[in-house]
């Protein structure tokens, strides 16, 4: 048995999520693919995969395993990419995935800089709040916002992201300060209908809170600028507030309380093979962004005075 190469037929099956599309991808048959696959596990005398008629699942030896084998091929990949200049040098066209909010506010500010940095680059943007096939729809990178992600990605971590409630300081002033979580259950919330729990707002692990109010929408910039206009208290990612929350705009509430931790992540297809374009892009997002990110600033600031809005 070549076992890199099965190794490597295994990393593919689970990314693919079946044998035919690994095997097609390979430019093997299937029955090459599963018997790769049983070798490895007839070597190691464990199952790595339960397989069902519609899909496969990583069992928990299998899920280790493929952790493993996703660095020793990234290291292999690696070691060859240190000997090939051209690995060394970003060009072509880069196809990225970002959300429609994040990619309008922050990432439209960074292209330019990251284009002069690397001309040979030309870069194919789409943004979309939905969540793409990297292998089936052809990108090379998707940012996504997410507390985590599942084993079978392939993400780095770019910054933090908190989710923050708050309102405007007119909204406040006419309707008065929620001074603990189950309170908002008397207040007019606006509620971002693109989260997996439309109208449930997490404080903390264990505490949650269902609201309602006078707005839905799957878009938070409308959602953002109806909390600037008063129209009820909002529940979203710092890097969409950050800024009214430095400027006043917004007053952050319920500080007391454990913020909900997201963050970017930057996810690609594979290791394997890892083009000097995503590495560059990867790279050039981690320096200009940070942790903490410029959009938490506010968090440094004082809490407001709450007998201002009481």
């Amino acid at each position: 048995m070549d076992k890199l190469a099965a190794m490597e037929v295994f990393v593919r099956v689970v990314e693919a999520g079946s044998f035919v599309k690994a095997a097609e991808r390979l430019s093997i048959s299937t029955t090459a693919a599963s018997r790769h696959v049983g070798e490895l596990e007839a070597g190691l005398g464990t199952r790595l995969l339960q397989r069902t008629t519609r899909r496969l699942h990583l069992t928990d030896a299998g899920r280790v395993y493929y952790q493993r084998c996703q660095q020793i091929l990234a290291d292999l990949q690696e070691a060859d990419a240190s000997v090939s200049s051209d690995t060394h040098q970003p060009r072509g066209v880069l196809r990225i995935s970002a959300p429609v909010s994040f990619g309008l506010k922050h990432l439209t500010a960074l292209l330019p800089a990251y284009l002069a940095a690397y001309p040979e680059v030309t870069l194919d943007v789409d943004m979309s709040d939905r969540q793409v096939d990297l292998v089936e729809e052809g990108f090379d990178l998707a940012l996504r916002i997410a507390a985590r992600l599942p084993d079978t990605l392939v993400a780095r971590r770019v910054a933090t992201i908190h989710v923050v409630t708050c309102a405007s300081p007119d909204y406040l002033a006419r309707h008065g300060t929620p001074l603990e979580p189950d309170a908002l259950q008397q207040h007019r919330c606006l509620i971002y209908t693109h989260s997996p729990e439309p109208g449930v707002w997490h404080y903390g692990a264990d505490r949650q809170v269902k609201v309602a109010g006078c707005l839905r929408s799957n878009n938070g910039d409308l959602l953002r600028a109806a909390a600037l206009s008063g129209e009820g208290i909002i529940n979203e990612p710092s890097f969409l507030l950050g800024e009214d929350l430095a400027a006043g705009r917004l007053v952050p509430l319920l500080r007391q309380y454990p913020l909900e931790q997201l963050a970017l992540y930057a996810v690609y297809p594979s290791r394997r093979h890892l083009s000097a374009k995503v590495r560059s892009f990867v790279d050039f997002m981690i320096a200009r962004i940070g942790d903490p990110p410029p959009w938490d600033a506010w968090m440094e600031m004082p809490a407001p005075d709450r007998q201002a809005y009481t």
